[in-house]
Parts: structure tokens; sequence; C-alpha cells
């Protein structure tokens, strides 16, 4: 992974050749990122911040960066936080923010897409909607929304399809998932990421949604048996900045910043389907895994009555539910935007 990123940079330095970096006034940035043992943060956001923007602008513009778990928070803070300007840039998972607005959840609906070719295509569609959003009243600045790998169920339990889900309790992130397991009979519970391995090595919870790859950097496969390779959603991340902490930065270091966020989110969605293989791969030993560790864990491949079983619950609950509760304009959005890359129409 690390040789990747490193290869990107080297084309964001020819790309960026033509900006003229020793014009850039010297500014120094602090950045909370996103889970700090997480890829999405070791092998992008971390060496961007304090590889790749330093290099691409000669030293002149620089950065300290934290994930929020080492700053001791939780991470459905981070926008409040952003919003105010306790913290200047920084990376939050949209889903934590669906209860404060469902436009929060509109890109990631479970079942709203099956591989990241079509999630990059609804994030692109609709990010002109959450610039809007997020604009100078909310107090923060959108400047690019990321995926991590495909959401997916861990299990401690032999899992063997979508109907096995009956019964069982199932860690879910966010209001979308939950709807999810909920139509499947199972038990939805939220909890935070880092409580995952416990509460599935003492039977709090029989399965976990996370991204595949995620789950195994956290070592899930310690404590789970089976993955279940079908893509649930994405967890999109929104990077951000709080307003007047982004007005008071030079326009060039905007411009240059703006370019190269860009750059990195791009590479993050060439990524997100790589990424989901290396889960699968990583967490039940397959011989192509990169890392030195490898699981051991059961790798379940749905079947086409599955997928069908998860698109037909996205149609008939998981749509409908989040258009009752998104306002008329929201809804309006979803329908001008994601309505013509997915096919499928939100009703009021």
């Amino acid at each position: 992974m690390k040789k990747h990123f490193v290869a990107i940079a080297a084309l964001a330095t020819m790309l960026a050749a033509s900006v003229s970096a020793q014009t850039l006034p010297k500014t120094q940035l602090k950045v909370v990122g996103g889970l700090s043992n997480l890829t999405a943060y070791n092998d992008y956001e971390k060496p961007f911040w304090t590889n790749v923007v330093p290099t691409l602008s000669n030293g002149q513009v620089t950065a300290e960066i934290k994930g929020f778990n080492e700053m001791g928070l939780k991470g459905p803070e981070i926008l409040r936080l952003m919003s105010q300007g306790v913290i200047e840039f920084g990376t939050a998972t949209l889903s934590y923010f669906a209860s404060d607005n469902p436009i929060n959840e509109a890109i990631d609906l479970a079942g709203l897409t099956a591989d990241a070719k079509s999630a990059r295509a609804v994030v692109e569609a609709f990010e002109p909607i959450y610039a809007k959003h997020y604009g100078p009243g909310s107090g923060i600045k959108v400047l690019g929304i990321s995926p991590y790998p495909a959401q997916v169920l861990f299990c401690n339990a032999e899992i063997k399809g979508l109907s096995d889900i009956k019964g069982k309790k199932v860690r879910t992130s966010s209001r979308t998932q939950a709807e999810f397991i909920e139509a499947l009979g199972g038990s939805s519970v939220t909890m935070a990421f880092g409580e995952v391995v416990p509460a599935m090595q003492n039977k709090v919870v029989d399965c976990a949604i996370t991204g595949s790859l995620s789950g195994y950097s956290a070592k899930w496969y310690e404590v789970a048996t089976h993955l279940y390779a079908l893509p649930i959603n994405w967890n999109s991340q929104i990077h951000g900045v709080n307003q007047k902490a982004w007005a008071k930065i030079d326009p060039k270091v905007q411009s240059f910043l703006q370019t190269n966020i860009k750059a990195m989110v791009s590479n993050m969605w060439d990524a997100a389907a790589a990424q989901t293989q290396q889960g699968y791969d990583c967490n039940t030993g397959n011989v192509a895994c990169p890392f030195p560790v490898k699981g051991k864990m059961v790798l379940v491949k749905p079947s086409d009555a599955d997928r069908a079983q998860l698109k037909k619950i996205m149609q008939e609950q998981v749509l409908p539910k989040w258009a009752a509760r998104c306002s008329a304009t929201c809804v309006q959005d979803f329908n001008a935007t994601i309505s013509k890359v997915v096919g499928l129409t939100a009703k009021k």
C-alpha cells in the first residue's frame, strides 16, 4: 500500500510541476484525520499532509495531523467542532450525522450501490448539494468526499447468506445500516468501532459491519469466523475545513490545497475496489494478501438471490424510510442527481 502511495505522490509531483511553489507563503496547518489505525489514514491522509503537501509546496506549506481517536474523540462531534473552529481541517464520517440531518445519508444508503465505481458516481453527482448544504452558514467548507472499502458483515457465527442474519445482534455504524439489518430480522446494536472486538469476544454482538480492510486493520479476524463479501455501503468521509480558518489562508495556498486534496480523494476512490478485495484476501488468509499477518476467516460469497434481496430491501424499505425523514428539498435533490445514476426515485 505504501509503495502504491509513493508512486501516486511521485505522479502528483509531476502533475503539479506547473504550481509555482516558491510563490506560496509559509503556512502551518492543523488537521484532525480519520481513525489512525486504518489504511485510509495511514496510507493516504497522513502521508498526504506530512509528505505530499510539504514536498509539492517546497516546504512552504506544512501540517500536523492526528487521527480523531488519538485526540480522545469518538467521531460524531467532529463536524460540530469544525463548525465552531475548534478543529481547523477535519475528516468526518458522514453517517455519524444522519440524526442531525438525513441529507448526510443520501449518498450512502444501504444497498444503493454494489461497487466502487457506482458509489463514486453517486458521490460526484451529489457533492455540489453538500457544498451548498455545508456552506458559509454551517461554518464548514467541503474539500472532498472519500470512501472506506466496502462495508461488509463480519460474524463470529456461521453465516451462509442474508437469511442467516435473522435473530442475530449486529453492530451497525449508521441508521441506514440499522434499517437494513432490521429488515432482515436482525437486531441493530450501535457501538464505537473500537468497542467491537471485545463485544464480539463476549458475544455482545454476533456480527458487525465495517470496511473489509478496516476490519482487517483492527484485527477483527481474531474474533470473527465468517466474512460475508456483499458490499452494503461505503461509509463515506467528508474532508472539510472551518470557514473562518479557511478565509485566513492565502488564496494561492487555498488553490494549492484544493487541487491536491482533490487528487488525494481521487486516489482513495481509485483504491476503494482494490482495498475491498485486499480485505477479503487478508482476513481469510489468501496468498494474494500483501501483508505478513493473515487471518483465517471463512469467505462467504453472496448469491444472486442475496444481491437481489439487498436491492429489494433498498427499494422497498431503506429508501422510502429515508425519504420520509428527509426534507422535500432533500428528496428533490436526490432525484435530480443520485436518481440519474442508480435509476431509483425517492418519494416523499
